[in-house]
C-alpha cells in the first residue's frame, strides 16, 4: 500500500508556466515531474543547486533533439514549490546561464518572496 504523500503548493511566477508550456512535451513530462518531486519533498536526478542565487534554488536540466531546457525552482519558503523561470538555452557556447536569465530569475525570486509573506501572514 502506498501511503498519502503530502505536496507542497506549486507557484508559477511571472511567465513562467506559459514559457514551460512551449517546451516539447517530453521535456515537460520528464520536468514537471521534476517539479512533482520538489513538491514531495524530493530532488530529480537531473538538478544542480543554482551557484550565486542563495540556499533553495534549483535549476532541471534536460536535453532534447541537440537543444538545452531550464527550469528554476526554489523550495526556500514554506507556503511552496515556486517555479521561477522556464527556457531554452540558446547558446551554443558555455555551460553558464546567460546573465539576462538570471536577472529576471532573480527578480522573480523576490516575487516570490513577497507571495511567500503574504500566504503566511
Amino acid at each position: 500500500m502506498v501511503d498519502d504523500i503530502l505536496l507542497k503548493m506549486l507557484v508559477w511566477v511571472g511567465s513562467s508556466r506559459k514559457d514551460f508550456c512551449t517546451f516539447p512535451a517530453e521535456v515537460q513530462s520528464r520536468m514537471g515531474f521534476g517539479l512533482f518531486l520538489a513538491q514531495s519533498g524530493d530532488r530529480h536526478i537531473k538538478t544542480k543547486i543554482m551557484k550565486g542565487a542563495g540556499p533553495g534554488v534549483i535549476e532541471i536540466l534536460q536535453d532534447h533533439n541537440g537543444d538545452t531546457f531550464r527550469t528554476i525552482y526554489t523550495v526556500r519558503f514554506a507556503s511552496g514549490v515556486y517555479v521561477l523561470h522556464a527556457f531554452q538555452k540558446k547558446s551554443k557556447s558555455g555551460v553558464s546561464t546567460p546573465r539576462s536569465d538570471i536577472e529576471l530569475m532573480m527578480q522573480r525570486l523576490r516575487r516570490a518572496q513577497e507571495i511567500d509573506r503574504e500566504q503566511t501572514s
